[in-house]
């Protein structure tokens, strides 16, 4: 199989249990999972989904030699996200606004109610060692650390959302090194404006105003839907299209439901107010501190430009909003 990836082109894919791993009920649902939520609304101009991301994840785990194993950890770790991506934090009690943790800690338990730990053992692969974080550090790593999983989607809503080439995309690609189970820039200017470009992803996109707007109010509308009986908590382990079909059917005779989803279509105006405000809401905030290898040695950027101390420590905080509607 040739896959055609939007960052990383042409990508020859034979390995059976990836094969089988794609065509499976758990891995193509995230085709209709998009990466940045209610993108129709909120993020038209980036159409790109988990399906995507997780294929792509997978991809730089296997140009950068990591384990056959922490390919496939790779490749699945995106598949318990909820509709609309980091929903669960902002519908469910055991979710974090400010931390994004629901799906991480919901991953174990969710994908061994899938057929993936079949397919797994079917090809002998210990599905427990997959599940298992700690066995795979090129694949994640917490902040403010870089790792294949922040490397990719940083790249590709990045490229979505024009603020890098393909020919950037693999020139930073280039300038990568993989040393001792860490990420590692080559070029000290390269990861400078790496660090840059990530911190105006983070402020304009993943977590700005819009994207605070965006689970707020659609987390609003979902809630609202559970508790009238219109949805069950399995629904939302569904697809972004199912819950907004179902939303639709039951706003028409439910006036509070129609009100909420006007808010979540962006109809209904709106301004920060932290004294008179109809919804209050965190929005994970991210910053990353990359390494750098210089004279043989391997050192922060924030060791050799100060000022990022400081751009880290106020990037790491989650951001607060306080938001007035006006109907």
């Amino acid at each position: 199989m040739i896959y055609q990836d939007k960052i990383y082109g042409k990508i020859k894919i034979e390995e059976p249990v990836i094969m089988e791993l794609l065509k499976s009920p758990a891995f193509k649902r995230l085709k209709e999972i998009y990466q940045m939520g209610y993108k129709d609304v909120w993020f038209p101009q980036a159409p790109h989904t988990r399906f995507e991301h997780s294929i792509g994840v997978f991809i730089l785990l296997k140009k950068f030699g990591a384990s056959f194993e922490e390919q496939l950890s790779g490749l699945i770790h995106d598949v318990s996200h909820t509709v609309f991506c980091h929903l669960g934090d902002y519908v469910f009690d055991s979710g974090s606004q400010r931390f994004h943790t629901f799906q991480d800690d919901i991953h174990k338990k969710f994908v061994l109610n899938t057929e993936i730990p079949k397919i797994l053992r079917k090809h002998r692969f210990d599905i427990n060692f997959i599940l298992e974080e700690r066995n795979f550090s090129l694949k994640k790593k917490v902040l403010p650390n870089l790792c294949a999983d922040r490397i990719d989607y940083f790249l590709r809503d990045a490229f979505y959302f024009k603020e890098l080439t393909k020919e950037k995309i693999k020139d930073t690609l280039n300038d990568f090194e993989i040393i001792n189970d860490r990420w590692v820039f080559k070029d000290s200017n390269t990861a400078r404006i790496f660090a840059k470009k990530f911190k105006k992803m983070n402020n304009l996109h993943w977590s700005g105003i819009k994207a605070a707007l965006m689970f707020g109010t659609i987390a609003a509308a979902i809630k609202h839907g559970l508790k009238k009986g219109y949805l069950k908590e399995k629904d939302i382990f569904t697809t972004d299209k199912f819950i907004l079909k179902m939303l639709n059917k039951f706003s028409k005779k439910d006036s509070e439901l129609n009100l909420l989803l006007k808010r979540a279509r962006k109809k209904v105006a709106w301004k920060l107010s932290i004294k008179n405000y109809d919804l209050h809401i965190f929005t994970k905030s991210r910053a990353i501190d990359p390494l750098i290898k210089i004279n043989d040695k391997i050192k922060r950027l924030s060791e050799i430009d100060k000022d990022w101390v400081k751009i880290v420590k106020e990037g790491s905080k989650p951001k607060e909003y306080f938001i007035k509607f006006k109907e």
